[in-house]
């Protein structure tokens, strides 16, 4: 097999959410699921949909939910040979119910499933790899898991690899603000892509003011800030300037992965060597699409459909 340009590493859970929206976690009421499901494999998922060569380090338990995702990665195209079955303890969960305000809420167990027990990172893993994508969302959910993202990090850096990483904050599994910054420095130190939101950007580089805070993120070393504004697009930020580039309008059902899923699109991008601009129409469009179907992972774009809406059918 060759060798993966794209390594994904964190938490591979599924997803149980409330068929109605304003349900409380407190009260009796209807789920449905489970939807495969973590950022990273959502990221996985989607880079592979794009055509990409993907590998994922993580980990599932020996039952159906563990076999629900590796189904949907060999169905995609996701390399899961890095992806440990841990006998006698059960495949991550994340339970979600949306509101009419737009808001959601989770409750995780990802620390204390066989999510947290990462394989170990070793170093031929990044072999020829091209990027190693880390989400916040990993580093908040156990030490072991973040010292994995680290050891990664290092890894694949020695191995030529750049480094992504979407800050992906989730309250929920570390609380806050200082303690996030803190769990996140070590890989924002050696990332070449940070791609958050306005707030996550504010909190990474303790600065106010969105674009303040971008700049502060290239000044300290990041090469390529890629900032998501929703179903505004994104603006990316380098040295040489400012490109802000517009989104799509879709009839938009689930919202959850949809982050995830514009980051694949900008790897992707970046290893297609398309220009900035082209590369935030990809971004914008994988992001919008993986809002229109319910299940965080089932908006992935095949490649076709997303270089059609980017307006990139001649890249095909």
């Amino acid at each position: 097999m060759p060798d993966s340009e794209i390594i994904s590493i964190g938490e591979l859970i599924v997803e149980i959410m409330r068929k109605q929206v304003d349900s409380p976690f407190d009260r009796p009421d209807d789920f449905i699921g489970p939807f495969p499901s973590g950022a990273p494999a959502i990221f996985a998922d989607q880079a592979a949909r794009l055509g990409h060569r993907v590998a994922f380090i993580g980990a599932v338990g020996e039952d159906d939910f563990g076999k629900c995702l590796l189904d949907r990665f060999a169905q995609d195209g996701v390399d899961s040979q890095y992806v440990a079955r841990i006998s006698g303890l059960a495949t991550g969960v994340a339970f979600v119910t949306y509101f009419s305000d737009g808001s959601r809420q989770y409750i995780f167990h990802i620390g204390n499933s066989a999510a947290g027990r990462l394989p170990r990172p070793q170093a031929e893993m990044f072999t020829g790899a091209k990027w190693l994508h880390i989400c916040g969302s990993t580093l908040s959910a156990s030490e072991a898991m973040r010292q994995a993202c680290y050891q990664a990090c290092q890894m694949a850096a020695q191995a030529g690899a750049r480094i992504s990483f979407d800050p992906n904050l989730r309250p929920e599994l570390l609380g806050g603000e200082e303690p996030l910054r803190r769990v996140c420095q070590p890989v924002l130190e050696m990332a070449s892509l940070v791609l958050p939101s306005s707030t996550e950007a504010e909190l990474l580089s303790g600065v106010e003011g969105t674009e303040a805070a971008c700049q502060a993120l290239l000044n300290g070393g990041v090469e390529i800030v890629a900032l998501k504004r929703g179903e505004a697009g994104c603006t990316i930020f380098t040295e040489s300037g400012t490109i802000s580039v517009p989104g799509y309008q879709v009839y938009a059902i689930d919202p959850t992965g949809a982050g995830d899923c514009f980051d694949a699109g900008f790897i992707g991008g970046l290893i297609e060597e398309l220009d900035l601009e082209e590369i935030g129409r990809l971004a914008n469009a994988c992001g919008a699409l993986g809002t229109t179907r319910k299940g965080p992972m089932e908006g992935a774009a095949p490649r076709a459909a997303a270089f059609e809406l980017a307006e990139l059918k001649d890249k095909l």
